[in-house]
């Protein structure tokens, strides 16, 4: 069977709507839909609770270019996984999982709290890494998971909480893109 074309598609993983918008002719969004299943599979077995809690916080997946791993979409209550981090092969299932467990614990405060004051952003940015360490500690092979959690876990709050500039870091991942794709 071919690769799945380039462009936006719908899908059901794990029994979550997933949408896909793929913009690039040399990833396979098949591969694409599978690792995102092997993640959320490795998550419901290792940290079945925080699982559960996704299934009410989540009401389900984007998986498109972003200038980072992962987003949580407040409005729309959707997770994004970043559509080169999901199937570069140098990024392990469990760092996709660990994503989605960061990504899935912002929905859970906003779920919970509503919109935070920016003066909390560091508190909630160690709250999401402080569920990825417990992620990483209940997985087998979770030592790249820990490390990432831990050094995140001793920076100061500027650095933990950065103020981004996104519209220069979607110039960045366009040019990469280009450089790629040519």
């Amino acid at each position: 069977m071919p690769p799945l074309e380039v462009g936006r598609s719908e899908h059901l993983v794990c029994g979550f709507p997933v949408r896909v918008t793929n913009t690039r002719p040399d990833i396979d969004t098949r591969q694409v839909l599978t690792r995102l299943a092997q993640a959320l599979d490795l998550i419901a077995s290792a940290v079945p609770r925080s699982y559960r809690r996704m299934r009410q916080d989540l009401a389900g997946f984007v998986v498109e270019r972003f200038p980072c791993r992962g987003a949580f979409f407040p409005r729309e209550r959707e997770c994004l996984v970043e559509l080169t981090f999901t199937v570069n092969p140098s990024h392990g299932v469990s760092e996709i999982a660990a994503s989605i467990v960061h990504e899935a614990t912002h929905a859970r405060v906003a779920r919970r709290c509503g919109p935070l004051p920016q003066a909390v952003r560091p508190r909630e940015e160690r709250l999401c890494r402080r569920a990825e360490l417990e992620f990483g500690l209940a997985i087998p092979d979770g030592e790249v998971v820990v490390a990432r959690a831990r050094r995140s876990l001793e920076l100061a709050d500027e650095e933990v909480a950065p103020k981004v500039d996104w519209q220069e870091a979607a110039r960045r991942v366009a040019a990469v893109d280009r450089d790629q794709l040519t």
